[in-house]
């Protein structure tokens, strides 16, 4: 493969090997805490308490920060899990809402016990994705972001006791204050509330009386701009958008929840990462040419994401059966361009 390489081995100890302000993005998402055992020795995700695992994560992504240029970008997809037994797992890592015939099996393969996190008690929302987040951001990170992933397609729970799940998070981290951020690469259509274009104005954009100064080079902006009409409501709401040119038709800033289906791939483990889902953080994330990082490469859907948007992919990935299956998806795309 010309542009893309999947190295099989353990993430800390491939990152260690490769050199400082290498990498223009990372975009990737770590095995969930406590949800599935991948078979592979040193894998993330089953560990006996919360804090040992976001710990892993914290070590594998000061590496990542070291790899990275300084105005590189770090985008982390990571779901959440119940406090409990730990037993009838569903495929999100919610709990089922009783006992599952399932549930000796399930343990036997994960060999996991009960949370023994003090304050964690059983059926608590043990808050992974912020607990990382935090803590990467104690680590030097600069958390500029949470970014919502709906799920239309959201798998379905027994639940009786709360609202079945149907949201996972990405969260956008910088190495620097300042960092390359395309966001006119990733600017979706400026729609009235009705999800049809503004009446009146044919998706043009008028001008707001406030300019506004542009910034660094990788994020300037030309002035602030309004999308929309008036409703006639108490509110009178209209629709703004910024960064946008007086002559640009009908687009605005891409807004921070993604509505995407989840998305299978042939022959791939349990969780894959949605291309659509990958794709916005490429493109805002990095130039054409640019080289992404994914430390938890799996079926290898970043690097083909990566390889058909012109960019070059390292992948990292402890389990021999992925590498082999990337590797293939991945010559699969190079043999495309």
């Amino acid at each position: 493969m010309e542009h893309a390489k999947i190295i099989h081995g353990d993430s800390l100890e491939v990152l260690k090997t490769l050199p400082d302000c290498s990498i223009d993005c990372c975009v990737t998402s770590p095995p969930y805490y406590g949800l599935r055992n991948y078979g592979s020795d040193g894998q993330i995700g089953l560990e006996e308490t919360p804090e040992e695992y976001i710990q892993k994560l914290v070590e594998i992504f000061r590496e990542v920060r070291r790899v990275l240029k300084d105005d590189g970008t770090l985008w982390v997809n990571i779901g959440d899990s119940y406090a409990g037994s730990r037993k009838g797992l569903m495929k999100n890592g919610t709990h089922s809402a009783g006992p599952s015939k399932s549930d000796k099996h399930l343990a036997k393969i994960t060999g996991l016990q009960p949370c023994k996190t003090p304050g964690i008690k059983r059926k608590d929302l043990i808050g992974i994705p912020w607990l990382l987040a935090f803590a990467l951001r104690q680590d030097g990170w600069y958390l500029r972001q949470d970014i919502i992933w709906n799920k239309p397609n959201a798998m379905p729970e027994s639940v009786k006791d709360r609202c079945t799940k149907s949201h996972e998070y990405i969260f956008l981290f910088s190495k620097s204050g300042r960092y390359f951020f395309d966001h006119e690469a990733i600017k979706e259509p400026c729609v009235g509330y009705d999800n049809r274009p503004p009446a009146g104005s044919n998706g043009t954009l008028k001008p707001n009386s406030r300019k506004r100064k542009g910034n660094a080079k990788s994020f300037r902006g030309g002035g602030a701009y309004t999308c929309g009409r008036s409703f006639e409501n108490s509110a009178n709401v209209e629709r703004q958008t910024h960064g946008n040119t007086p002559n640009e038709k009908g687009t605005r800033n891409k807004r921070s929840v993604w509505s995407v289906a989840t998305q299978g791939y042939k022959g791939a483990h349990f969780a894959t990462f949605p291309e659509k889902l990958v794709e916005p953080c490429i493109l805002a994330g990095s130039k054409p040419g640019g080289t992404i990082i994914d430390p938890f490469s799996g079926s290898g859907t970043t690097g083909a994401v990566a390889i058909r948007n012109s960019r070059k992919y390292i992948g990292i990935e402890i389990n021999p059966e992925y590498v082999e299956l990337s590797s293939d998806r991945l010559a699969k795309e190079e043999e495309k361009k």
